[in-house]
Order: structure tokens, then sequence, then C-alpha cells
């Protein structure tokens, strides 16, 4: 008798060595106006030594910077891009918390001051506005001087950042929104300052102009970012769910005791910061507090609100021996834990960090959009100049008709002019009022405005109407809204990237043990047998002969399966070894463990080797077993044990369907997939569960190997499908990094949930339709973000150049056209926000 372990009959493929994989930096990059920035900061990254790829994201205004390994300096590459104006920090080292939150201090800060100059625009803008609604009956406030110093004012202090952010931009080469606002105020500011300096030239005053459009400007940036931050407060609510203390359990500290001759040890308490705690230390948590580490309970029992972390509302009993998650609320008793995992390793630090990584990863269909953006405000300067160049040369002598205003209400071109006549220079006459629909009071004359003013006035509403934000903000804000509902309700869906994957596909596999069904195996059937070969003789074997046990040669079957099942961590060997516990059988003395996946598992028990696993497993080992033993365990999981070439028996088991497992095929089946079920359990069990479940057997595939399963996907995908796999187990990682997208279960092992793009905390397999339910509204959400963005400027370009001026006499002033580029970004952020009341899985 050989005590070895038999080779694997499976080739062994020779791997070569593989280049460390690349390192990946993240920064806080601030400054960034426009998606035209953005793509600047990609370019300036690219351009650093070592840099393989940079994705930046404008909504949460972070890069992520993929690099070769030891070869990027952070620091360096952060000061490159401050210098460059865009200031910047590297999360890589200090305490991750501390920079999260001073993040959004510093955006919230940022919300202050925004809303500090535009409270002085809006002021500068009712002044301007009460000069031409009281006209004569405020001599002051109708004074072109005074509207001259309203201009002024509005340059120097609510529109100072914008242009001198846009004009260094523009010096940088990097020109952005500002660049175009602040080109756009500054020339209307100039061109009045001549009318007023040089009357005889005819030109009108719009003071008025810079004003309303810096304040229009301002208005747009500080409600976008408000949504922005409505967009981003499920992951500020996960950063605030990290605990900053924990109470540190010290029993190092004795307390005299004078009835007794020793010394008593008490526990002490002392609060230290969370982050220092260490794994295997013990932890107080009040009533109230939050939990600091990822733990267990060792002392005390109490219900702890877990919403945040699952979405689900109902409090969760934890006593003696149960998890417990950093940021979960403990509710109701003082509890002791023992810490399991610490900083950046607890559920909580995880989830933030997916999430995170999920709002920086660009969906491809905003390639396009990124594309545009980089070239986009040089393009707006070229159209601003052919529209001036056009108009100045030609525009003017093919329609003259322009050149005459009538007074009459026009759209927005109520620009402000210099009453010349017997009113004086002092005097407002509103006029220009090519059907404007702006401020203007009708006037009864008509006169001709200049051909250089009108070529000018419509080449700054080229500038200021264009908008590269809605561009850019069009796909990151839907992503960040779409990831925090899916974070609120356990929903973690890694990037845009996997959004888009998601609406593409057209079948979900399931792993049917531990996924489809609930992997509590229970013992079913006991089957001991005996050739007259001596093995059955009690003497034989250290087996228990209690009489406890229902059955003792049953319980001679189940103690030797157990002894050699110990060194598997398979669901079958959990379920075989609990029920030896339950039964009270002590374990027989195993040594040489082997676990061939798929298959079973080996080990000398009392000095013989015993065989445990399916038939195929039996087979190979040169056992053999009747057609008609292997038929009677139909839906079953048939578990045979062999000695030394002899079956000694079997074991059946039995696994139950989750609650919610026919109901969410149901749903997946209504929403046009097709479900199939992927197991490594033998047909007559796949079938059983796929019969309870109403899946045809063509959907079935059963008897697939670990190793095999990531081929069974690459064969659906060779037939063209787009193919989700959900799994649980070590053995579905392979098959879940094969499948276009990959859904782990949160309550699976850590390697199926570091390998999945979208994990499930709340372990339910309904959100597996929640979760493709939520990805579908996120991408429809990003189309409708994107064709307006495209629709707004294709229509509002054109319009504000003049094409509809010749024709149907309508004109945009600067003001106007600052004012619908304010609507536009808002409009695409209030769009994303609309995902929160229109998704209703």
């Amino acid at each position: 008798m050989a005590n070895t372990v038999p080779e694997m009959r499976s080739s062994i493929i020779s791997v070569p060595e593989s280049s460390p994989p690349p390192e990946i930096v993240t920064f806080d990059v601030s400054g960034m106006k426009c998606a035209g920035c953005a793509k600047a900061v990609e370019r300036q990254l690219m351009q650093y030594s070592g840099v393989i790829s940079a994705c930046v994201n404008l909504a949460v205004e972070v890069a992520t910077v993929e690099c070769q390994p030891g070869v990027v300096d952070a620091d360096a590459l952060a000061k490159k891009l401050t210098d460059n104006g865009f200031p910047s920090q590297s999360r890589a080292g200090g305490n991750q918390r501390e920079m999260e939150v001073a993040i959004i201090e510093r955006r919230q800060q940022e919300i202050r001051q925004q809303i500090g100059q535009l409270t002085i625009a809006l002021i500068l803008i009712i002044l301007s506005g009460s000069g031409h609604v009281l006209g004569t009956k405020a001599p002051i406030l109708s004074n072109i001087w005074f509207h001259w110093g309203l201009a002024t004012l509005a340059l120097l202090l609510p529109g100072r950042r914008i242009v001198v952010d846009g004009w260094r931009s523009l010096w940088r080469n990097a020109p952005n929104m500002n660049t175009l606002v602040a080109l756009g105020a500054v020339t209307a500011y100039t061109a009045s300052n001549a009318a007023l300096m040089f009357p005889q030239m005819g030109w009108e005053c719009f003071f008025d102009e810079p004003v309303m459009l810096l304040g229009f400007i301002l208005l747009g940036k500080t409600l976008e970012q408000q949504a922005r931050q409505r967009a981003a407060s499920a992951l500020q609510a996960l950063i605030a769910l990290q605990p900053a203390t924990a109470r540190l359990v010290d029993f190092k500290l004795p307390i005299l005791d004078l009835d007794s001759p020793s010394p008593v040890y008490n526990p002490q308490y002392i609060e230290i910061p969370a982050d220092r705690v260490r794994v295997g230390e013990w932890l107080q948590v009040l009533p109230g507090d939050k939990i600091p580490v990822d733990g267990e309970v060792c002392e005390g029992k109490t219900t702890i609100d877990e919403s945040m972390l699952t979405g689900e509302s109902m409090p969760i009993l934890k006593q003696t021996g149960d998890p417990v998650a950093a940021g979960t609320i403990n509710q109701s008793g003082a509890i002791v834990i023992r810490a399991t995992r610490t900083g950046k390793e607890t559920t909580v630090a995880q989830m933030v960090a997916v999430v995170e990584a999920a709002q920086t990863r660009k969906a491809p269909i905003q390639n396009l959009a990124d594309t545009v953006a980089g070239y986009f405000v040089y393009g707006v300067m070229a159209i601003s100049a052919l529209t001036f160049l056009f108009w100045y040369f030609a525009g003017t002598h093919l329609w003259p008709s322009v050149l005459l205003t009538d007074g009459a209400m026009g759209m927005g071109h109520g620009a402000s002019g210099i009453g010349h006549g017997a009113s004086g220079m002092g005097q407002w006459a509103w006029g220009n009022g090519h059907r404007a629909m702006g401020m203007g009071n009708q006037l009864p004359i008509t006169h001709s405005q200049s051909a250089l003013l009108l070529s000018l006035k419509l080449a700054i509403a080229v500038l200021v109407i264009a908008c590269p934000c809605a561009l850019g903000l069009a796909t990151p804000t839907a992503i960040l809204v779409g990831s925090g509902i899916g974070a609120e309700r356990g929903l973690l869906i890694r990037g845009g990237d996997v959004l888009e994957r998601v609406h593409q596909l057209d079948t979900v596999v399931f792993d049917k043990t531990g996924t489809l069904t609930t992997g509590e195996l229970t013992l079913t059937d006991y089957l001991p047998i005996f050739d007259g070969s001596g093995l059955d003789r009690t003497s034989d074997w250290n087996v228990s002969n209690s009489q406890d046990a229902c059955c003792t040669i049953d319980s001679q079957l189940l103690q030797i399966a157990a002894a050699v099942e110990r060194g598997s961590c398979h669901p079958v060997a959990a379920a075989i070894l609990r029920e030896a516990q339950q039964q009270a059988l002590p374990l027989l003395a195993a040594e040489d463990f082997y676990t061939a996946p798929g298959l079973g598992v080996s080990a000398v028990v009392e000095g013989r080797l015993v065989f445990a696993g399916n038939a195929e497993w039996m087979t190979q080992q040169g056992v053999a077993i009747a057609t008609e033993l292997q038929g009677s365990f139909q839906g079953k999981t048939a578990v045979y044990v062999a000695c030394e070439g002899v079956l000694l028996g079997v074991i059946g088991l039995k696994d139950t369907l989750r609650p919610d497992a026919k109901a969410t095929v149901e749903r997946l089946r209504a929403m046009g997939l097709r479900v199939m079920m992927l197991t490594g359990d033998t047909p007559g069990a796949a079938f059983a569960i796929a019969n309870q479940l109403d899946l045809p057997t063509t959907d079935v595939l059963a008897q697939v190997r670990p190793f095999e399963k990531a081929r069974a996907i690459a064969a659906l995908q060779a037939e063209g499908r787009k193919v989700a796999m959900v799994g649980d187990g070590i053995n579905d990682a392979p098959a879940l990094a094969q499948a276009d997208v990959g859904v782990g279960l949160h309550g699976g092992t850590d390697v199926a949930v570091e390998t999945a793009q979208i994990v499930l905390m709340r372990n339910t397999l309904m959100d597996v339709v929640e979760s493709i339910e939520l990805s579908r509204a996120t991408l429809k959400k990003i189309r409708q973000n994107l064709f307006w963005a495209f629709g707004y400027n294709m229509l509002g370009i054109p319009v504000a150049a003049g094409l509809l001026l010749p024709a149907m006499g309508i004109l945009l002033s600067p003001a106007a056209a600052g004012a619908f580029m304010a609507f536009s970004s808002v409009s695409v952020v209030t769009n994303s926000l609309l995902l929160r009341r229109e998704f209703r899985p």
C-alpha cells in the first residue's frame, strides 16, 4: 500500500514571468473649470516620464495615474501640476481619512466663497437694472459713469478670479471656460470704454453686459457646485462613517484588592485614534457609538444599524462570535469586540475606495466628448474670430437692415446705449432691440448702429455661449449620482465602463452552490456499502460506537468522511463536519490532506489512504461504482467515500434555494435576459435546482470543473453573447474575470469580491436585478446629458453667431448668451440628480 497522493490528470502550463503590476497613484486636483482643463491635466500627466495612462474626473476633481512601479515621484508630479496652474496633492501616504475630510472642507469653503462673490454680482445686477427701469426718475442710477463704475467693480471684485484664471490659462496654452468668459467680458468692457471716451464714433455703451455676464456665470457656477456636492453626498456619507477614535481595552493595569492575596486585573479603557488600532486588540463600543474597525463580538449583546453599508434598514442582532463592520452604529448594548480588520482593510474603507475608483473611471461613451473638449476652446475662439470677420466684411453689406434698430423687444439684445442728440451723453437710450427678449424698453425711434460694434457683439456672444462644462460634466455627474445611489443600497459598481457593459448584457450566468442556493447543505442519506473485505469491522477503525447516534453504521461512515473532509473548505466539507459535530462524533486522526478542485479530497486516516468526492474522483482512483448506485441520488449531491480502492459508502446532501432566487430569475427574464446556471455538481443535482427555477435543461451547465468555468463563459462569448457571471466562491473568480461583467456577493470570498465589477453588499440575490436596472438607468442619464451638451453647443453657437439675424432679427446679447451658458451646465448636473427620483427599483 502506497500512502501517496495521486497526481492530478491535467496538463501543466508553464507561465512566463510577468512584469510587476503598474502602480496606481491618485491626486486631488483643483483649479479645473471645464472639460478643457481636465484634458489639459491629462496631457500634462502623460508627458511625465514613467506614466502609462492618466484619467481625470472633472466632477470629483481627482486624477488617477497608472505608472511604472518605482519610477514616478508622486510629489514631483503633483508639483508639476501645481506649477502649471492646477494645485494638486498626492494621496500617497498620510492619513487617508483626514485628507478626504480636508478635501470636503476645502470644497465647502469654495462654495461659501462663490456665494459671497455671487452676492456682490447680484447687487451690481440689481443696481444696473434699476438704472434702466427708473430712467430719469433716478438720475444717479441712470448716469453713464455710474454704470461704468458698476462694470469696473464687476471685473475687479466678483469677476477678478475668472478674468485672472482665464488669461493665465490662455498664457499657458491651456484655455478653458474662464478664458472664453474673460475674453467676452473684457472685450465688452473695452468697447464700451472706447464708446464712452470717443462719442464721435457713434458707438453705444453696453457696460451692463459684463455685469450681467459675470453675474449669470457666477450664478451658474454656484448652482453647479452645489449640485455636484449633492451628487457626491453618498460618498461623503461613507467617508463620514469612518470613526476617528476607538476605546482600547487595556488589561495591563492591576487594581489592588485588599481581600485578595494577588493583584486583580480590571480592564481599563484608553481612547486612541481609530487608525492606530491593530488586529487582535480588544475595543469597547458603547450604545450610540460607531464601530471603529471590523471585528467580532467577544462580550455583550446588542443590535447594530448597518443601513449605510448594506441599505438594510432593520437593525441586526449581534452577540458573541458575530462579525461587526466599521462605521455601523451600536444601538442598544455595550459590547467588546476583537479587531479583525483595520485601516484600509475595513469594509467601509474598501467601499469608499471602490466608490471613489468608480467615480474616476470613464465610460467609453465619454470618449467623443473628451476628444471634442480637448480642442473645444480653441475651436470656439476660431469661430468667434470668423464671426467677427464675416459680419464686419460681408454680413452687414449683404443684409444692411441688420444695422437698423427700432427699439422693439428682442431676444436679449437690450444693450444700453448713449443717447445722442438733445438728451446728451448722460442719458440712456434703450435700443438694438432686434426682437430682443431682454431688459429693453421700446423707443419710437429708428437709428443705425456701427457694423464694427455689431460684429464685435456677435463675436462676444459666441465666446460666452459655448459651454465646455456641459461636455465635461455629462458623464461624471451621472456616474457620481449612480454610484452614490448604489452605495446607499449596498450595490458597488466599479466604474462607468462597467455601466456601459451592463447595458449590453444579454445573458446572466449564476453559480449554483452559495449563489442560487443558500450553500448550507444538509445530510439527507447514508448508504454504507460492505463487500466482505473486512473493512466493515469496527476493530479496524477507531470509530465511535455511540448509542446516541441514530445509526451506528451510518455514524461510522460519517466519522470517516468527516476526518478526510477536515482538510477542505468546500461547502460539502462544512456540511459533513457540522453534522459530525452535532452527533458528537470525535474526529479520527488524519494527515497528508490533499484537495483536487472540483473532484474531491484525500487524506491518510488511521494509517489508511481515504478518498471522498464525486464519481469522477472515484473513477480516477480506480474505485468501481455501480450504475444503479449513481442513479439513486438524483437531485442530490453524492459524496462517495472509499479506502484503498474499496467503496465504503455514499453520503447524500441536499441544498436549498435562496428565498428570492426564483423571483430574481423571473425578473431577469422579464428584462429580456437569458438566465443560465453553471455548477460543478452532478447533472441530477443541477437539474433538480433548475426545475425549481423553471430553467430549461439547455440553460444548465453541470459538472463543470473550476478551471473550466472561465472556458464556459468564453464559449458563450464566442457565440456573440454579452455575459454577466454571478458567483461567490474562490473557484468562481476566473469566470468572474472572464465575463463581460462579474457580479460578486459580498458574503462570498475576498477573491470573488475583488475580481467582480459589481459587488452586492447585502448578499441578496434580488440585488442582481437592482444593480442591472441602476446601471441601465445611469447610462440612460449619461446619454441624455451628452445629447443635451452636444445639442446645446451645436444650436447655441450658430444662433449666437447671428444665424437667425437676417431672416428673423433674433440676436443674442453677450449677457443673454452668458445666461444660457450658465443654464447649460446647471441643467446637466440637475438632470443627473433627477436619477435619484427616477430610479425606482
